[in-house]
């Protein structure tokens, strides 16, 4: 399978060469890997030129500056980005994100399970934050795929329409959400992960900030009520303690409140909350049937 991949890039200095140290030694190399700075004022398109004269299937796209980081703006990085592949031949395209790494095999195994599931329409891996798996995957939905790198079959991605620009942000969440509720298989493969060295949500913001932004983006994108409460309730458990679920919280219900415009269409938010009350009752389910388990073991 031919790959292109398309990385969106604004002011990496920091963290750019690692990926493309990452990518250049992939055991198989994509077609094309277009690195789209978008308005950088930092370093970051002087470190991208000094691979393009030794790599030729790389390119260097310059956007125009503006002041913020947005999410909107990844998408218009990236749609110029694809306008320089759609003519190619290729089967698969990534969207890689500019402060991540991986291993030598990475794309190799991930090109491999789109060959082992033609019905596979977009697939990820678990990935590493300050030297820890980010997500829990016996609760956290195997079937979304993390936007720091997330890899489409190219008909999927055509199908879905690409990404739409949410201003807010939630661009690859959608994507992946849209191509499930069309008919596609999604996936996030846990044997495999890359290390992204900046934590979500932070390009922008302080951690705690990043937490209520995450609340209100919940509710925009259409997130029930009831699964806020409890994914609030679990991460008030995890680090920074309480503060990271209760702002969490309060960012849904500030967004409630505000009556802030929904992103998602009515088909995908009625999508979206029926996936999210089956993977609750799975979840209550489940942890009553550990309970049951630990009360038969005591009494052995």
């Amino acid at each position: 399978m031919d790959y292109v991949l398309i990385t969106p890039a604004r002011n990496e200095q920091e963290y750019i060469d690692m990926t493309i140290r990452s990518v250049i030694s992939q055991t198989i190399l994509p077609k094309r890997w277009i690195i789209v700075s978008d308005g950088s004022t930092d370093q970051t398109d002087d470190i991208v030129k000094q691979y393009l004269i030794i790599y030729p299937w790389m390119e260097l796209i310059r956007m125009p500056e503006h002041s913020d980081r947005q999410f909107a703006a990844k998408v218009y990085s990236f749609r110029a980005g694809y306008e320089r592949v759609k003519d190619i031949q290729f089967n698969i395209i990534g969207n890689l994100d500019a402060d991540v790494c991986f291993e030598a095999d990475y794309f190799e195994y991930l090109l491999g399970k789109f060959i082992e599931n033609p019905q596979l329409g977009v697939a990820g891996t678990a990935f590493v934050e300050d030297s820890n798996i980010a997500y829990n995957y016996q609760l956290t939905n195997i079937e979304h795929v993390s936007g720091q790198c997330q890899i489409f079959r190219r008909c999927c991605f055509e199908e879905i329409g690409g990404y739409t620009p949410f201003k807010g942000g939630g661009i690859d969440w959608t994507a992946v959400t849209t191509a499930r509720m069309k008919g596609w298989r999604t996936r996030t493969f846990t044997e495999k992960t890359f290390t992204h060295h900046r934590a979500m949500g932070t390009g922008n913001s302080s951690m705690l900030m990043a937490w209520f932004k995450r609340g209100r983006k919940d509710y925009f994108l259409g997130g029930h009520p009831l699964w806020q409460i409890f994914r609030s309730l679990y991460q008030m458990s995890k680090k920074p303690y309480f503060l990271g679920g209760a702002l969490l919280l309060f960012g849904y219900l500030w967004a409630m409140v505000s009556r802030e415009e929904r992103s998602v269409s009515p088909e995908l938010m009625q999508f979206h909350r029926h996936e999210q009350m089956q993977r609750l009752k799975n979840i209550v389910v489940r942890l009553f049937k550990l309970k049951i388990l630990k009360k038969e073991a005591k009494s052995i």
